[in-house]
C-alpha cells in the first residue's frame, strides 16, 4: 500500500481544515454583534414560560425589545408587578402605578351533577374534539365540556380538573398569561380582576325554562339580580346576567337574591365560593 496518498491525504484535510478554521475566526470578527448585557439580565428575570401573551416569540424576543425600549418592563403579563420591578431595576427606570392583576374564571357551574347529558364521551380527553361530536356531550351548548383542555395548556399548574368535572383555577398561581382563554373552545373563560370577587358562573343566552330542563346552575333571567342591585351594576340581556365590575361594590345582595346560585362569590378561584348563594 502507497504511504505517500495516505499522507497527502491527510495532508490536505489537516490544511482544509486550518483555512476554513481561520475563515470562520475572521467572519466572526466582522460579523460579529455585540448582545446588550441588559437582554441576558431581563432574560433571566423572566418567568421563561414562553407563553407568548406579550405578543412577542417568546421571552428571548421580548428581552430583547424591553431592552431596546420598545416595550414597557411591565409586558410581560405572566411575571405580574414582580417581575416588572425587577427588569426596571436592571433598567435603572421606575415602574409606572401598578394595575389591579387580572386572573382567569370559568363561567361556568355546570358540574356533571348538576347539567344534564345527551350521550357518554368516551374519546380524547379534548374540549375541541369533544366538541365536534354533536357539540358535545352535554346538554347545554354553552357551558364547560369538562375534558381538561384548559388544565393541560396552562403553563404554570395553575388549573386542576375538580371532582365535578369543572376546571378549579389556583389564583394564587394564575399569571394571567390567557392561553386557557384562547384554548377554551366554549370561549367560558376570561381574565377579571383580582379584586372582584362576584362573579356570574353562566353563559347561556337560552330562556329560563330550557336552562331549568337541563342545568340546576345556569341564570334564567329572572332578573331578581337586576332589580335588588341598588347601584345599576348589573343587568340581564339575551337572558344572562351581567355584572359591571366598575359599578360593582360587592355587596353580596344579588348572590342572596339569585334563585338558582348561578352568581357567586370567588374566594381564591372558581369554584372556591362562598356558600351564601340561593338555591332552586
Amino acid at each position: 500500500m502507497d504511504t505517500s496518498i495516505i499522507i497527502k491525504a491527510a495532508l490536505i484535510l489537516g490544511g482544509t481544515g486550518l483555512v476554513l478554521g481561520a475563515l470562520l475566526a475572521v467572519a466572526s470578527k466582522i460579523f460579529y454583534v455585540e448582545v446588550d448585557p441588559k437582554v441576558e439580565l431581563i432574560r433571566e428575570a423572566l418567568p421563561g414560560a414562553n407563553c407568548g401573551a406579550c405578543g412577542y416569540p417568546g421571552c428571548d424576543g421580548l428581552a430583547e425589545v424591553i431592552a431596546k425600549g420598545e416595550a414597557p418592563p411591565s409586558a410581560c403579563v405572566a411575571g405580574g408587578a414582580e417581575i416588572a420591578k425587577q427588569i426596571a431595576a436592571i433598567l435603572g427606570i421606575e415602574v409606572k402605578e401598578e394595575k389591579v392583576a387580572k386572573k382567569a374564571l370559568v363561567r361556568c357551574g355546570g358540574g356533571k351533577n348538576e347539567v344534564a347529558h345527551r350521550y357518554i364521551y368516551d374519546g380524547e380527553l379534548d374540549c375541541e374534539m369533544a366538541q365536534q361530536i354533536g357539540k358535545g356531550p352535554s346538554l347545554c351548548s354553552y357551558g364547560c365540556l369538562g375534558f381538561g383542555s384548559c388544565a393541560a395548556a396552562c403553563p404554570f399548574g395553575a388549573i386542576v380538573m375538580g371532582e365535578d368535572g369543572l376546571p378549579n383555577i389556583d389564583w394564587h398561581k394564575c399569571r394571567s398569561c390567557g392561553v386557557c382563554v384562547e384554548v377554551c373552545p366554549r370561549g367560558i373563560i376570561t381574565l377579571v380582576p383580582e379584586d372582584k370577587k362576584v362573579h356570574v358562573l353562566c353563559c347561556s343566552q337560552d330562556k329560563g325554562k330550557d336552562v331549568r330542563s337541563i342545568c340546576k346552575k345556569g341564570c334564567i333571567g329572572c332578573k331578581a339580580c337586576e332589580k335588588i342591585c341598588e347601584f345599576d351594576a348589573i343587568h340581564v340581556v339575551d337572558n344572562l346576567a351581567s355584572i359591571d365590575n366598575d359599578k360593582c361594590t360587592q355587596c353580596k345582595k344579588c348572590v342572596e337574591k339569585c334563585p338558582t346560585g348561578c352568581i357567586s362569590v370567588l374566594l381564591k378561584g372558581h369554584h372556591s365560593v362562598e356558600e351564601v348563594a340561593g338555591t332552586v
